[in-house]
């Protein structure tokens, strides 16, 4: 029997009207404007009414049209930092305890759910394995396309490090892969991408939830950083995301060649500078500190870590973005709730962030990150039709894009994959 792709799966030319666009490129929104994307689910108009192609006469063009009322059609976004496998607030090492079938249920949902939030990309750092990412490019399950880095590269009690003192992973096996010394790091390399890694994820520091480190301390060494940078660029050039939260471990990263510092809630100057002249990105996760401290459902020591960080990780990524770093967006979700994503944008703006930057790091500069910026990210002629359409305007009030409730449609690979539109205001071909 031939496999069947689900109905969402099945694309259909879309001609979006009376709109507010916001096409991630940060150029000024264009009122009154049309997006056209083709039945193969590419872009090929996103601009003013008045100089829009004309639209299809009747159903016999098989286009579905749709009346935006003036709401905001923007381009789908990235969360750069997920951990797709885990429930919220739940510890990585409990997965071991739970049975495999309900672990691959639940990580469905919460990718649905993230979908549904308007992250139509995502990367996702440690615990996700790759069949995930070949179940949503074959229509199995409905999430955001995913870059996954399947296990963290640690050192010993380090922030990955999830194991018992008798050395019970309790992970099950999914979390980390261990490494202490140069050689012992190109051979994790080796193993996470014989894993199906799209990218390879190290911990340069110490963590929060991590019960053996702390944050300023130093993981992966500098020597042992540049042995998996270089493994990387031997393997086809796959990126390297470093966990880096402590100054020495950040710098350490830097120097050592990564493509991204996760979390910099440690940068100063000299790490900003450093990462201005190399391009290294910056993924803060603000979400983790304005929407991830809960003393009810924390170990009382990741309580400590993090209510003292808090503090610290606003002042020193205000300063980053007052100092225009390359910042991506990205959430830390399981840290934070899953399906909320896009709260991230407030905490961004919070910290003295323009509201369109805000949009930027979340949809052109995270394309860049991810190496798809060629495809995705904008909303240009000739880009993958990924967008969604929300209610308010983001410009003047950010917070509406982290209520999943204002996402109305999600379009992704030309597809509609959500859809909260009245029946009035769509006409033509349906999906």
């Amino acid at each position: 029997m031939k496999d069947q792709l689900a109905p969402e799966t099945v694309r259909t030319a879309l001609r979006i009207e009376n709109a507010t666009l916001i096409d991630g490129t940060g150029a000024s929104p264009v009122t009154d404007a049309v997006v056209i994307s083709d039945a193969e689910g590419t872009l090929t108009y996103a601009g003013p009414a008045a100089t829009a192609p004309p639209a299809p006469s009747g159903d016999t063009a098989g286009t579905r049209v749709i009346d935006a009322g003036g709401r905001t059609v923007l381009p789908g976004f990235f969360d750069c930092h997920t951990h797709l496998a885990y429930a919220h607030a739940s510890p990585p090492g409990r997965r071991g305890e739970l049975d495999p079938v309900l672990v691959t249920f639940d990580t469905a949902a919460r990718m649905r759910q993230t979908l549904d939030a308007g992250i139509t990309s995502a990367r996702d750092l440690g615990g996700l394995s790759a069949g995930y990412r070949i179940a949503r490019e074959s229509g199995r399950i409905a999430g955001p396309r995913l870059h996954t880095a399947v296990r963290i590269i640690s050192h010993t009690g380090g922030h990955a490090d999830v194991r018992l003192p008798d050395g019970t992973d309790l992970s099950g096996g999914s979390m980390s892969e261990i490494a202490d010394t140069v050689d012992e790091s190109r051979l994790a390399v080796r193993k996470v991408l014989r894993a199906g890694a799209d990218l390879v994820k190290i911990c340069a520091t110490g963590g929060m939830g991590s019960p053996y480190d702390q944050p300023e301390d130093e993981g992966l060494l500098e020597d042992e950083i540049r042995a998996v940078v270089d493994e990387c660029r031997r393997h086809g050039g796959k990126p390297v995301a470093a966990h880096a939260q402590g100054t020495e471990g950040i710098l350490n990263a830097i120097r050592g060649g990564v493509t991204s510092i996760e979390h910099g809630y440690g940068l100063n100057d000299q790490a900003l500078e450093m990462a201005g002249e190399r391009g290294t990105f910056v993924v803060p996760t603000l979400s983790t500190v304005y929407a991830g401290i809960n003393k009810d459902t924390m170990a009382p020591f990741h309580y400590e870590k993090k209510t003292r960080w808090s503090g610290i990780t606003k002042e020193n990524i205000a300063r980053a973005i007052e100092q225009g770093a390359r910042i991506a967006l990205g959430t830390d979700a399981a840290v934070c709730p899953h399906g909320q994503n896009l709260r991230e944008l407030s905490y961004l703006v919070d910290l003295g962030m323009d509201p369109m930057a805000a949009i930027v790091a979340g949809t052109r500069t995270a394309a860049e990150l991810l190496g798809v910026d060629d495809r995705l990210g904008t909303l240009t002629a000739g880009r993958t039709a990924d967008l969604i359409l929300c209610d308010g305007d983001p410009l003047t009030d950010i917070a509406v894009l982290g209520d999943p409730a204002n996402i109305l449609c999600v379009v992704q690979d030309g597809a509609v994959k959500k859809d909260l539109l009245l029946p009035a205001a769509t006409k033509g071909a349906r999906p």
